[in-house]
């Protein structure tokens, strides 16, 4: 059921970022760390790689009973049977995607701006991206969203907010009351050389209890 979705700690993955010899690797032990929600990112891989590689990763959050999210590549996301697509305001417009992907899929949606995290819920998103909130390296053309345009976007959208950009171990705490639904993390957990402790201190940080 997406309703029951935990977005509490959302690993997006960067293989060139990682600390582990395989993604897979990584991913689970962010999983085993307390690591919600999995988005498998491949920018510079063959279609035919990032399948294989979807293959690999799809088995470990089946295993966990975590969803998995495709960035960006709704093909590869149908190909596998992942749980849900998320996509980026120069990817396929949200409400294609959505007519895609079906209604039983979870489809989130980046949004910097008030307006556009309102037509990505009406164009049908499950959830809404928020940032970049920090600044970050994973990103370079990310444009920074202050703590005021997040705010006004809880308020705007009935949907769930998830904070990103730049989120790290330092500047989590922030977030802990703005509202949001979760974080979602690159480098402070699969860059880490600790993955799964690096999990576990970033839902520590964000004060997960306090979601509830």
């Amino acid at each position: 059921m997406k309703s029951k979705i935990d977005y509490t700690l959302y690993l997006v993955t960067d293989r060139d970022l990682m600390s582990t010899k395989t993604l897979e690797e990584a991913v689970e032990q962010a999983i085993m760390g307390g690591c919600t929600l999995v988005q498998l990112r491949e920018k510079t891989a063959s279609s035919r790689d990032f399948y294989q590689t979807a293959i690999k990763v799809k088995a470990i959050t089946d295993n966990y009973k975590v969803p998995l999210i495709i960035n960006d590549r709704v093909d590869i996301a149908l190909a596998i049977g992942a749980d849900g697509v998320h996509v980026g305001q120069s990817d396929l417009p949200a409400a294609v995607v959505r007519k895609i992907i079906g209604k039983d899929r979870i489809l989130g949606v980046s949004a910097g701006s008030v307006e556009k995290a309102i037509e990505a819920q009406r164009d049908g998103a499950d959830y809404i991206g928020v940032g970049a909130l920090f600044s970050t390296s994973t990103k370079i053309d990310a444009k920074s969203v202050s703590k005021e345009t997040l705010m006004k976007i809880i308020e705007e959208v009935s949907i769930p907010v998830i904070g990103i950009g730049g989120i790290n171990a330092q500047n989590a705490v922030q977030l802990r009351n703005t509202g949001i639904n979760g974080i979602a993390v690159v480098s402070a957990i699969i860059a880490q050389k600790d993955i799964k402790l690096s999990a576990e201190k970033m839902l520590e940080i964000f004060g997960k209890k306090s979601l509830k």
